[in-house]
C-alpha cells in the first residue's frame, strides 16, 4: 500500500452569473384544461366577444378543445392573436401555429390540445362552425362595445 502524499491547494474556477451558462428552459407541458383556461383568460383581458367553449374530448383526436371568439375589427382580432401567443409561449407552449393573420377576418391559432378561432362577427356567422359541433351560434351580446 501506498503511502497518502499531501496534495497542494486545489483551485477551482468559478463564473459570475451574468456570464455562467443558464440551463435551456424546460418547456411547461400544460394540462388541456389549464391550456383552455389561459387561452380564455387571455380573451377575456383583450375584451374578445361572445366567446364559446366547444368541448372536443372523445369527439376528435385533433384536440380537446376548441374556443371560438370574435373580434371588432381585424386590428383587434390581430392584436388578440399575437397577445395569445405570447401568453403561451411565456407558459412554455411550443410550436404554436397561426393562420389568417394577413387578413384578420378569421384567425387560427392551433395550441396543440386547444384550437382557437376569432372571427369578425359577420365571418362568424357566414361559417358557423359551432353548428359543426352541434351548438347554435351564440346571440350577439347586449353590451356591444364600439369599434375604430
Amino acid at each position: 500500500m501506498k503511502p497518502l502524499q499531501e496534495v497542494g491547494a486545489i483551485t477551482t474556477h468559478t463564473e459570475t452569473a451574468a456570464t455562467a451558462p443558464r440551463p435551456a428552459a424546460v418547456p411547461q407541458i400544460l394540462e388541456p384544461q389549464d391550456l383552455k383556461a389561459l387561452i380564455q383568460a387571455s380573451l377575456d383581458a383583450d375584451q374578445a366577444d361572445d366567446v364559446t367553449v366547444i368541448d372536443l374530448a372523445g369527439k376528435t383526436t385533433f384536440a380537446d378543445y376548441m374556443v371560438v371568439a370574435s373580434g371588432r375589427n381585424t386590428r383587434h382580432i390581430a392584436a388578440m392573436a399575437m397577445k395569445l401567443a405570447e401568453k403561451l409561449k411565456q407558459a412554455g407552449v411550443r410550436g404554436v401555429e397561426m393562420e389568417g393573420m394577413a387578413q384578420c377576418d378569421w384567425v387560427l391559432v392551433d395550441a396543440g390540445d386547444v384550437i382557437v378561432h376569432l372571427f369578425k362577427p359577420e365571418v362568424r356567422t357566414f361559417y358557423n362552425i359551432e353548428k359543426m359541433w352541434g351548438l347554435d351560434l351564440p346571440t350577439p351580446s347586449g353590451t356591444a362595445r364600439l369599434s375604430a
